[in-house]
């Protein structure tokens, strides 16, 4: 197979580890990339000081890992939302991203911004599902050349019903991609996150491939890559018959397993189904 794809993961599960020991485990499992969670860093992660910016560069750099970005954007500091009709509330939150691609920049070039959070883009204060949307959109657009500046790409993740009523489906996501048409702006895939498309999802992948820069991986119930019945083989052949170039993340949401088993066992697991593609 001529192509390969790159395979991060996300740190969230080795939380409670020093950042040094995480990347080094993470190494030793197999990936090249981490995907980090701001909330992880410190209480104010858009507060992290630049000499702790640098270290953490070079604690990555060290233990031989590539910056993939960030996700779970908005978890830390509370109380942010961004459609909120709260317009101090809103621009206090939409500094906080402005401030998070800093962040973002600082920690690596060429680094995502995956920006699920469902909590914090939800429907609030009586907003209509329209206004929410729109106020979001126009949140995007704003920071969209800061992000174009420092080399970093905010992707606008599609979540199932029962997490948020903004943005659901990849097409809604392609939709405010192809408005606002900065390349500072894409969107990405997540297998979980896909529970309610209609199509299958490797259809999905091929049609909208042109505007996704990041995949996450894991299983419909949150455990990690092997542990459920999710048939990863198409969307993973889609990736490779186009040439993906970016990241396949796992973000388990189930770290009961342990940090060290869920790293190794989902690599392998998907190492073996790749082996199994035939392009």
């Amino acid at each position: 197979m001529a192509h390969r794809l790159k395979q991060a993961i996300c740190n969230e599960a080795f939380q409670e580890w020093e950042f040094a020991a995480a990347c080094r485990a993470i190494k030793k499992a197999g990936y090249e990339g981490i995907e980090i969670a701001p909330f992880t860093l410190c209480e104010d992660p858009a507060q992290v000081p630049a000499a702790r910016r640098g270290e953490l560069r070079e604690i990555m750099a060290g233990e031989g890992l590539i910056f993939a970005g960030l996700h779970w954007l908005m978890v830390a500091p509370k109380g942010l939302h961004v459609t909120t009709p709260d317009t101090a509330l809103r621009e206090k939150s939409w500094l906080h991203i402005r401030n998070l691609i800093d962040l973002c920049a600082d920690l690596g070039p060429n680094g995502v911004m995956v920006f699920g959070s469902p909590l914090q883009r939800a429907t609030t204060g009586g907003s209509t599902r329209e206004e929410a949307t729109h106020r979001y959109a126009d949140g995007l657009a704003g920071v969209a050349p800061h992000a174009r500046s420092r080399g970093v790409t905010i992707l606008i993740e599609a979540l199932p019903k029962g997490q948020c009523d903004v943005v659901q489906t990849l097409e809604e996501a392609v939709s405010i991609v192809k408005r606002l048409d900065s390349p500072a702006i894409r969107t990405m895939f997540d297998s979980h996150n896909a529970v309610d498309e209609a199509e299958p999802h490797a259809v999905l992948v091929d049609r909208f491939y042109d505007y996704i820069r990041h995949v996450h991986v894991n299983e419909m119930d949150g455990k990690h890559c092997g542990q459920g019945g999710y048939d990863f083989k198409p969307v993973l052949e889609a990736l490779l018959r186009r040439g993906y170039a970016g990241w396949v993340s796992l973000e388990a949401f189930d770290f009961s397993f342990g940090a060290e088993r869920i790293a190794g066992e989902s690599l392998r697991y998907l190492e073996g189904e790749i082996a199994k593609i035939h392009i």
